[in-house]
């Protein structure tokens, strides 16, 4: 085989894989709804909002701060809503969604 001349990707995702973390946790979340296992979901999602947020900072994607920001704020552990029924069970797989959405779109200039 030849020998080809491969270039350098000129970017990179930093936040595509705590994204994709987050991602699997909460699409898992709706099955530990109310039970013991939920609040390490809690403690992920939120740990791992900040980082998207600050991934999006530094990427100058304003967009997501505050989008990150509320998701950090909702699955906090520390002080949680009281929050159930069908609303709170569909905001996991919606908050996946957009865990996966930010972790394709914010990237930074490879230095």
């Amino acid at each position: 085989m030849a020998n080809k001349d491969r270039t350098a990707a000129t970017y990179q995702r930093n936040a595509f894989a705590p994204s994709l973390i987050a991602a699997i946790a909460l699409f898992l979340a709706p099955l530990l709804i109310g039970g013991e296992w939920f609040l390490l979901i809690r403690f992920i999602v939120a740990i791992l909002a900040v980082i998207v947020a600050w991934f999006a900072f530094q990427a100058r994607h304003w967009w997501w701060i505050p989008v990150f920001a509320a998701i950090a704020v909702l699955w906090n552990p520390i002080f949680p809503f009281a929050f159930d029924g069908p609303v709170w069970t569909a905001a996991q797989p919606v908050a996946a969604v957009l865990f996966l959405v930010a972790g394709a779109t914010i990237r930074t200039t490879r230095s």
